[in-house]
């Protein structure tokens, strides 16, 4: 493709500093769109600078301390408001982290199969609350419904046993925590045995252009009773949040280490442009979990696809 470093006469847009290895760390968390998108930046950087550029798996908060101390320097998704609590201490408190503006509009609820919702007159989250329809998915015999509320490590999962406790299908469903691949596997299983799926769901994802879903409709949102904490923010986080409403707005943004504006400036420019859109985002996991490839891969294929949009990022 076509290389930023063949407009840019006397490299006036590259950092001063010398370019050693490692010179940008990007965080990657555990779901399939960060990953795509972190291997893009990677591409984009190194293609485009000539800085050699690390990939490091982290959890969101692991993530945001390293941009904090210099060890990281990019989050290529932040789920807002999941890690409002993250983004609060370290880019309004501390002022070490940027949130880029351009946000992906997201969602995040309840959802099940629609046959099995048609087949049972389920539409709302209060009727988890329903032993007949824990029994629907109760695996194991235990009385119990097997409800999947995401990955451990996730914000989201925090805030879903929040609502689970606030709605009360914690007193009739199992909360389980595992990665979403074994989750989404088994909803693939379900579905093709005619049997019920509840669970976790988030869109922008490829997992609605696979299954007909619906998503169980909840009371509108309201901050008032939106009282949610995170473990960082208090050891009795569950005790003392409730939220028996349906999620706020959601968008994903990426962040970066305020360090690059002064170390790598060509580096934080071209990341306070980068405007992925919902479909770009639905695509990445689609790429990456239905069609199997692998993420490295795929950055390249979609930088050398979309040159002018990654070259924008510079230039603008």
């Amino acid at each position: 493709m076509k290389s930023l470093k063949t407009l840019l006469v006397g490299g006036t847009m590259l950092a001063s500093t010398p370019a050693l290895a490692a010179d940008i760390v990007i965080g990657v968390p555990n779901w399939p769109s960060v990953k795509a998108a972190a291997n893009i930046l990677k591409v984009a950087v190194e293609d485009n600078l000539g800085l050699e550029v690390e990939l490091q798996n982290g959890t969101n908060p692991i993530v945001f301390e390293a941009m904090d101390s210099g060890a990281m320097h990019i989050h290529p998704e932040v789920w807002l408001p999941n890690q409002q609590n993250l983004a609060d201490q370290f880019a309004k408190e501390k002022g070490t982290v940027v949130i880029n503006e351009n946000g992906v509009s997201a969602f995040q609820g309840m959802c099940m199969d629609r046959a099995s919702a048609e087949a049972n007159g389920i539409t709302s989250i209060d009727d988890l609350t329903n032993p007949d329809v824990a029994a629907l998915i109760d695996r194991d015999g235990d009385g119990q419904g097997e409800l999947w509320i995401g990955a451990p490590g996730w914000a989201s999962t925090n805030v879903e046993q929040i609502r689970a406790k606030s709605y009360g299908y914690d007193q009739t469903m199992e909360l389980v925590q595992t990665d979403e691949t074994i989750a989404y596997a088994e909803l693939d299983s379900a579905i093709e045995a005619g049997e019920p799926w509840i669970g976790f769901c988030y869109g922008p994802h490829y997992v609605f252009a696979l299954h007909d879903l619906v998503v169980l409709d909840e009371p509108e949102h309201d901050p008032a009773k939106w009282n949610v904490a995170q473990p960082t923010d208090d050891p009795d986080w569950l005790e003392n949040s409730d939220a028996a409403v349906s999620w706020p707005p959601i968008y994903i943004h990426m962040a970066y280490a305020k360090s690059l504006e002064s170390d790598y400036p060509a580096v934080s420019s071209m990341l306070s442009n980068v405007d992925f859109d919902t479909d770009t985002v639905s695509n990445m996991t689609y790429q990456l979990v239905i069609e199997g490839k692998e993420a490295p891969a795929f950055a390249q294929e979609w930088v050398a696809a979309n040159e002018d949009q990654v070259l924008g990022w510079f230039l603008e």
